[in-house]
């Protein structure tokens, strides 16, 4: 319709708008409608691919995770419904606690420790009931906490697992509702009982145990031994805040352990009777002041990593007597806290017999500021080592920095440690890489890698690393570690080595 003066009429114009905006709104509206159903279709084309991967492919990735989130995971999609029954490798948590994963970690209630508890109990009892006997459960790790009745109930269960279903590596890790420094003697004493009664009544989930993980626990004088004898396929023990009574003894004897760990146990001594095929032995911060381990039978042993935190009254130790029966160990740990050095430089005559097969060598949190030079001393006595890594570190997260309390405890003072070489001009043959975390180009450090070049006549290669980083404590002094090119190129030239010995700067 048109006016007079021949234009269209208000009404029409506003038709015409109203047309025009109902048209952009349809067409705005297909587009979504468009690009919802791309979505959709690509999203339907990532489940067709999930789902189009075979079922061993699944298997692998779901085996690498907790096997609560696998569920969880095979819960959402019904082409994996049947996945978990087929799963030959389990590991059942009790670290899937809500708030145990988030960063940083909120507190968790007993309530809440009470409850997930239970429900691995359940779950680890509809897994192993329900899945086929047919499928080999070639790996079963369960993590669980000491509690009377969920404890019993996942026994059991593993119990008839292994007498019903084909197992072969079979793992317990059980965790203690308080942890070590919220309890008391009596505690210990409480969490020895409970896991023997455990024991008696599931000894045949035992006796299948190939892995065991202990902690926060007082044991009677022949419990351990017993604990021993009834996981007769135990391959690896570790012991952590555990013990028979302060200053006990410790006696091992075990025909199929291969390796033990001991942390932080209140023995006076362990005594390792006869243990034919343990390969790697781990022993942390012993409380004895004497020497804390006695080698009987172990004709393998093969990798010992020994740690302390040494304060004045604790006796330093000689390699060639507490080493004496076990000339197989090829690698060697020691970690000195960043406090005091508790072993010995020895005249070689006396160490080459022990460190003979001796290949690799870890000194660990050497304190800042000491001279270096007596780590020498096994290079000297190692004829077949081949690789020396030092690192030197004030690391004070785990130091005590309050002086009256270091005073009181008898923790030391920085003081260097005296070493002369027996020969001045020996030549090792065989070292072939120095490595060092911690370099700072002070005449410490340039005067210990030309020390070690001098004497290690074939050694091609030297890694040279900054402070080990750590968010919690940082680095009090600052490094003066070389990061630039030309800063690196001056300390190489300094360090004056021969051609063939390539240096690489590791920031």
């Amino acid at each position: 319709m048109k006016n007079k003066n021949g234009r269209p009429r208000k009404s029409a114009l506003n038709e015409a708008a109203a047309g025009n905006k109902n048209g952009r709104r349809r067409r705005n509206l297909n587009a979504t409608q468009k690009a919802t159903r791309n979505e959709a279709a690509a999203s339907n084309a990532n489940d067709d691919r999930l789902s189009k991967l075979p079922n061993d492919l699944l298997l692998n990735i779901l085996e690498r995770v907790d096997t609560l989130d696998a569920i969880r995971a095979c819960i959402l999609s019904r082409q994996m419904l049947k996945l978990p029954t087929m799963l030959s490798r389990f590991y059942l948590s009790v670290s899937s606690i809500p708030g145990l994963q988030a960063k940083p970690p909120r507190a968790v209630t007993l309530k809440e420790v009470l409850g997930i508890n239970s429900a691995l109990s359940h779950v680890t009892d509809n897994i192993l009931s329900t899945r086929s006997p047919e499928v080999t459960i070639s790996k079963l790790k369960i993590r669980f906490v000491l509690l009377p009745d969920d404890s019993l109930a996942i026994g059991r269960s593993v119990a008839r697992a292994m007498a019903t279903q084909k197992l072969g590596a079979a793992e317990f890790e059980i965790v203690t509702k308080k942890r070590y420094n919220l309890c008391s003697s009596i505690d210990f004493l409480n969490f020895a009982k409970q896991f023997n009664d455990l024991v008696g009544a599931c000894p045949h989930a035992f006796a299948g145990l190939t892995s065991l993980w202990l902690e926060n626990m007082r044991f009677g004088e022949l419990d351990i031994p017993n604990i021993l004898s009834t996981c007769k396929l135990l391959e690896y023990l570790r012991l952590t805040h555990c013990d028979s009574g302060i200053h006990s003894v410790l006696q091992v004897e075990h025909t199929q352990l291969v390796e033990l760990e001991i942390d932080q146990g209140k023995f006076q001594r362990v005594e390792l009777i006869c243990l034919p095929k343990l390969q790697r032995l781990t022993y942390n911060n012993w409380f004895s002041c004497e020497d804390p381990m006695y080698f009987g039978f172990v004709p393998q042993l093969s990798k010992l990593s020994l740690i302390k935190t040494a304060t004045r009254s604790d006796k330093s130790l000689k390699l060639s007597q507490l080493l004496a029966n076990v000339p197989s160990v090829g690698d060697l740990r020691l970690d000195f806290g960043s406090e005091k050095i508790w072993v010995l430089p020895e005249c070689p005559k006396l160490l080459r017999p022990v460190l003979s097969k001796l290949q690799h060598v870890n000194l660990d949190h050497l304190p800042e500021g000491c001279d270096l030079a007596w780590t020498m001393f096994i290079l000297e006595a190692a004829p077949s080592l081949k690789e020396l890594c030092i690192t030197v570190w004030d690391h004070w997260c785990i130091m005590v920095k309050d002086k009256e309390f270091r005073e009181k405890y008898g923790y030391c003072e920085k003081a260097d440690v005296k070493w002369k070489p027996y020969a001045p001009d020996f030549k090792h043959k065989n070292l072939a890489k120095l490595t060092i975390y911690g370099f700072q180009p002070d005449d410490n450090f340039m005067r210990y890698v030309r020390c070690v070049v001098e004497h290690a006549i074939n050694i091609t290669e030297i890694s040279l690393s900054d402070r080990k980083g750590c968010r919690r404590c940082g680095d009090l002094d600052p490094s003066r570690y070389p990061r630039t090119a030309g800063e690196r190129k001056q300390t190489a030239d300094e360090l004056g080595l021969a051609s063939g010995v390539v240096v690489h700067f590791r920031s």
